[in-house]
């Protein structure tokens, strides 16, 4: 009784399939789904294109199958393919479909596996392929061939300066072992007296004193400050440990120096859209330790056409992971707003039945919106009017989401500045301050005249009416 209760039932959930499928409209009618894995890519094709009536094929991810299985797809008539965002498994498959002429859409896999009962790649890739038909899926952000070039060497050498610090900690992990205390007398470790005075122990010097010597005029503690805390124990297993992270250090800035030269290169291939050709004179931002040694101001204004490093928050390497990431077509995002939305730096509103669920923004690993965010953790010390709105904020609501708003106003400024090619004018703090208290004093203006008062300033004497 239970397997003919389950039959029916089954069967029922068939037909209402089979009357929402009649009642959708049919936009892609050349569309295959592909669902990727580390070793195996499920292709499921419309019915009855395959000669042999074969709708879901599997192929392995060597490059020999995965060219068979885009040879399969012209053979179908497939035009368009739509495939998860599985890793980086997809991007051999994805730059060859794109390379053979194909309409590629990569899709987030956490907005297409919201319907239970799919378990396996062949129902995941039929589902994929259902849904791309009914053109009910859109497509990630993917820059131009040039950008995505250049955000491939930008990437690799965020990577390469993350694993450099990791060899700055090791450094500081062998001479702490040693009880050297010497970040607690330095500022920075791989300034110009720290660099000398490491290089100096493995180079055989254990003389406090003479290591002293190595100080910089701008630093901060003495000479004997400096040597005190040189007086350690100097055992050959911690230097040794000392020597291999130095080295290491050495051999990633020397990679990070390479990709710098990649980037430069990529730089100077965009067409010139600065007006003129020449950088604006003013007051620029100083370079930080970790930006490409070479003019990158410059290759930037001549590659964007506008100074983004006058944004206050912005410097020459911040504004290159951005446009790395976003590329220099604005017209992909309809207006700002889109495009903090698609920084995930706006607020996710959430709503049910007439109440608010929530307001915070959604988390996301966007590298252009971690751009703009340390951009605006950066102000918190500015004189101008981003600074004293970061501060505004953070005092009333606390650093994070104050964090959040000025990426925000600074991602719209960037996208204003390369969507219509404005330069960015700094009005001042005073200014935000006036504009400020004029929007305050508007609105206590109003609530008290809804309360049937009247906003009189302290200068003034308020005369009562008459009764």
């Amino acid at each position: 009784m239970g397997d003919v209760v389950r039959r029916r039932r089954r069967g029922q959930g068939q037909r209402r399939q089979r009357q929402i499928e009649e009642l959708l409209e049919e936009v892609n009618l050349d569309a295959a789904g592909v669902d990727i894995g580390a070793r195996a890519v499920v292709i499921c094709v419309p019915k009855g294109r395959d000669p042999k009536g074969q709708q879901i094929r599997t192929f392995s991810t060597l490059m020999p199958q995965l060219r068979e299985a885009s040879e399969w797809l012209k053979q179908c008539g497939v035009r368009t393919v739509a495939m998860e965002s599985t890793g980086v498994y997809w991007i051999p498959l994805y730059e060859l479909l794109e390379e053979q002429g194909f309409e590629v859409y990569l899709v987030d896999a956490r907005k297409v596996k919201n319907v239970s009962g799919r378990k396996k790649d062949e129902t995941d890739a039929e589902w994929l392929q259902k849904l791309h038909r009914y053109g009910l899926l859109h497509p990630a952000f993917r820059p131009e061939g040039a950008i995505c070039e250049l955000r491939g060497y930008q990437r690799q050498r965020s990577m390469l300066v993350k694993m450099a610090a990791t060899h700055i900690q090791h450094m500081h992990k062998a001479l702490t072992q040693m009880g050297l205390q010497l970040h607690h007398v330095l500022r920075d470790l791989m300034g110009v007296t720290g660099q000398k005075i490491v290089r100096a122990i493995l180079a055989g010097e254990r003389d406090g004193r003479a290591l002293a010597q190595f100080r910089d005029p701008n630093c901060k503690n003495s000479e004997e400050t400096i040597a005190q805390a040189l007086e350690g124990n100097y055992r050959e297993e911690h230097v040794f440990s000392l020597r291999q992270a130095v080295e290491l250090y050495d051999y990633y800035q020397e990679k990070i120096r390479d990709c710098d030269r990649e980037i430069e290169r990529k730089l100077r291939e965009f067409e010139p859209r600065a007006r003129g050709g020449s950088l604006p004179t003013g007051k620029h931002k100083k370079s930080g330790g970790n930006e490409p040694q070479f003019d990158l101001r410059s290759r930037l204004y001549e590659m964007t056409g506008v100074d983004l490093t006058r944004v206050p928050g912005l410097n020459s390497y911040t504004v290159l992971q951005a446009v790395s990431e976003t590329g220099l077509d604005m017209s992909r995002w309809t207006d700002p707003k889109h495009f903090t939305s698609w920084l995930s730096l706006s607020p996710n509103h959430r709503e049910s039945g007439g109440k608010i669920l929530g307001r915070s923004t959604q988390s996301s690993a966007n590298r252009a919106a971690t751009a703009f965010r340390l951009g605006a953790r950066a102000l918190y010390n500015a004189d101008n009017a981003l600074g004293a709105f970061y501060r505004r904020v953070r005092a009333r609501r606390g650093a994070p989401k104050a964090i959040t708003a000025t990426a925000r106003k600074i991602a719209v400024i960037y996208y204003s500045m390369l969507c219509y090619g404005t330069e960015y004018v700094e009005k001042g703090q005073q200014w935000y301050d006036q504009q400020y208290r004029t929007r305050v004093e508007r609105s206590l203006r109003r609530r008290a005249a809804a309360l049937g008062f009247r906003l009189v300033p302290s200068g003034e004497v308020a005369t009562c009416p008459p009764a």
